[in-house]
């Protein structure tokens, strides 16, 4: 009778049946609300290809692309 090991053998990182999926890089348009896990609250004031410029009430700040800290409201 088969038994399953108490420990299960390790993976490799690298493994392609352990795949992460590739993260969603969200997209802001001009007039976006957005909250910055740093800034806080602010407005897209303009959105290119490598980044966004978002005014905070405190400073207007450049935030590249992916934007991990940054989520639309």
């Amino acid at each position: 009778m088969p038994t399953s090991p108490v420990n299960p053998r390790p993976r490799h990182a690298s493994s392609p049946f352990m795949a992460q999926p590739e993260p969603v890089v969200e997209e802001f348009a001009v007039d976006d609300r957005v909250c910055h896990d740093s800034y806080g609250l602010g407005r897209v004031i303009g959105v290119d290809s490598t980044g966004a410029t978002v005014d905070f009430s405190s400073a207007t700040v450049r935030i590249a692309t992916p934007f991990r800290k940054m989520t639309k409201l």
